[in-house]
């Protein structure tokens, strides 16, 4: 098996950054000769030209709405499709690994599995015969998310059939019982968002019980009714009286839950998800499960592009910031009113309040001051509002 070298992501990454002017040049260069041809660039004038002088004063900063009618004729389907495809893909990885290197360093996993609360949707059928889905589905359906996570030593426990049931509970239920299963090998929790975290041992709290049942028997739930997950489950779940009995004694001897996640899985070096923002309510809930396991922000992203990783993953989590990988989109930031109004204030000129304000470079973004987002993504969404 392929093992990712993280000390090779870590050196790329700092070498990429030290270099970000030309590398965003160059990153802006080729999503326009990818998407020149396309009828929204052609009509503003560009005429083949690349560099970021030309593309700002021909393109607009647009949103959702502004590029919805191009969208919809593409997909043909119902509203807020966002285009997703191999190089949105490829970045998704990128991030992912560069984000693992500097995790890894902090926290080594090596030869075991992680308990993630992942669920991937059904994919349908635009009627321009495109595939659709959700973010996460696009990104968890696809092969090479499969190999990475291999690479990254960060493979799920649970079998493909369970991430992919048509039903949430279903698998929400049967990743549980792939974690207690697994218990001594899995090295770190995760999802997407903290809230499923949360959501998956408040679940577990409620069907502790039945779940030490099926490990003792090594019969599934009738709860659980897919074929196609009971036959997987199937291969898993063996009968453990000894396995039911450990975590049943582990269960009884916490006091109000506090700490679970350690007492389940003593291996687990840290709980990984998305737990800034609105996720940061979740965080009192999730460290009371967590005990003293370290808790790690994932990401910055969105449906339309990936922006930053988190590469230090040490700091506490509501301190988390994030670091802008300059070859997966071209990035600009337009100043917010806060930045605008000390502007006026240091100089005295009233008249900068009725300027647009202009959106800088990332090269040009200064420290302590707050922007808005506009990346220009691989699958051609050009200066998109985040």
């Amino acid at each position: 098996m392929e093992i990712l070298h993280v000390e090779k992501v870590i050196e790329e990454f700092e070498t990429m950054t030290k270099d970000t002017e030309n590398v965003q040049r160059e990153t802006l260069k080729k999503i326009l000769e990818e998407n020149g041809s396309a009828e929204y660039l052609q009509n503003l004038g560009l005429n083949g030209r690349t560099d970021p002088q030309s593309f700002k004063a021909c393109v607009p900063v647009v949103t959702h709405q502004d590029l919805d009618p191009y969208i919809q004729r593409i997909v043909d389907g119902r509203p807020k499709f966002v285009p997703f495809n191999d190089e949105l893909m490829e970045t998704t990885l990128q991030i992912f690994r560069t984000s693992y290197a500097f995790r890894n360093r902090e926290f080594p996993v090596k030869n075991g599995k992680a308990l993630q609360f992942i669920y991937s949707s059904k994919q349908s059928r635009t009627k321009g015969g495109l595939f659709a889905g959700t973010a996460t589905t696009n990104v968890f359906r696809n092969s090479q998310f499969k190999k990475a996570m291999k690479a990254m030593q960060s493979q799920c426990c649970s079998p493909d059939e369970v991430i992919f049931g048509p039903d949430f509970r279903q698998s929400l239920y049967c990743h549980l019982l792939c974690g207690l299963i697994f218990r001594e090998e899995i090295q770190l929790v995760s999802s997407t968002f903290a809230h499923s975290i949360v959501h998956a041992f408040r679940t577990l709290e409620q069907v502790w019980e039945e779940l030490c049942v099926d490990i003792r028997e090594g019969i599934l739930t009738s709860r659980i009714t897919f074929p196609s997950v009971r036959s997987a489950m199937a291969k898993l779940l063996k009968p453990n009286p000894e396995l039911a009995d450990l975590i049943r004694r582990k269960i009884s001897g916490l006091s109000n839950w506090y700490g679970l996640i350690p007492e389940l899985f003593p291996n687990v070096k840290y709980i990984y998800g998305i737990m800034t923002g609105s996720m940061e309510h979740y965080l009192k809930k999730l460290r009371h499960y967590a005990g003293d396991v370290p808790l790690i922000s994932a990401d910055y992203g969105s449906s339309e592009g990936w922006i930053g990783a988190n590469i230090n993953p040490n700091v506490p989590t509501e301190s988390t910031t994030y670091a802008v990988l300059p070859n997966i989109g071209y990035f600009e930031f337009i100043p917010l009113k806060e930045n605008v109004e000390e502007q006026v204030h240091d100089t005295g000129d009233a008249n900068i309040l009725s300027m647009e304000p202009k959106p800088v470079s990332l090269t040009e973004v200064k420290i302590g001051e707050e922007y808005e987002v506009i990346v220009t993504s691989f699958a051609g969404n050009n200066l998109f509002f985040l």
